[in-house]
């Protein structure tokens, strides 16, 4: 006889946790905005590193690794530190540093955040020359542009999109207290 009771109360259980779930996502929406923590995108940003780009026609390459994402207290712009590759002629194997800060948008077409506006902060290749550095920050600078424009920080997931209130369209994206929160529009 206890065996049933135990299926259901795990059954009830499951459907409590479920409902609170989509609840979440529903409230969210039904406030007009949606915000996502340092940790949400973080997991996202781990899946997709490291990246190689090559540049000049496969004469550098790029390498960006190890992103680590922080949105500092008061700040209206994320932060966003690499570690950072560069192959080539004349280039060094030991890792370097790209350190940029960066405004959101949302991107109908990928369904995802997007940088807006980088800014680069810090650039170290360890063993360049300053020529070389100023060559590959031109690169850097370039690849960010890039970047920016076609590669999201985070993408919105289906399920979320899908209970988007009838009417209503993603808005602007703004970073504060920091979170991200995505404010819906008509």
């Amino acid at each position: 006889m206890r065996r049933p009771l135990h299926l259901s109360a795990a059954a009830v259980l499951l459907l409590v946790v479920t409902a609170c779930t989509s609840l979440g996502v529903v409230s969210a929406w039904l406030n007009d905005q949606v915000a996502f923590t340092t940790p949400q995108l973080q997991r996202q940003l781990d899946t997709r590193f490291p990246r190689t780009f090559d540049k000049l026609g496969g004469l550098v390459s790029v390498t960006l690794d190890n992103p680590h994402l922080t949105i500092p207290q008061g700040n209206r712009r994320l932060r966003l530190d690499f570690d950072l590759g560069v192959g080539g002629v004349a280039a060094d194997d030991r890792p370097g540093r790209l350190s940029l800060v960066s405004g959101l948008r949302y991107d109908p077409a990928t369904r995802g955040l997007h940088l807006e506006d980088p800014e680069l902060l810090q650039f170290d290749l360890p063993g360049s020359n300053a020529l070389l550095k100023g060559g590959a920050r031109g690169i850097v600078n370039s690849l960010l542009s890039e970047y920016a424009r076609s590669e999201p920080v985070y993408r919105l997931d289906d399920d979320l999109l899908s209970k988007l209130p009838s009417g209503k369209r993603i808005g602007n994206v703004e970073i504060t207290d920091g979170r991200v929160v995505v404010h819906l529009a008509r």
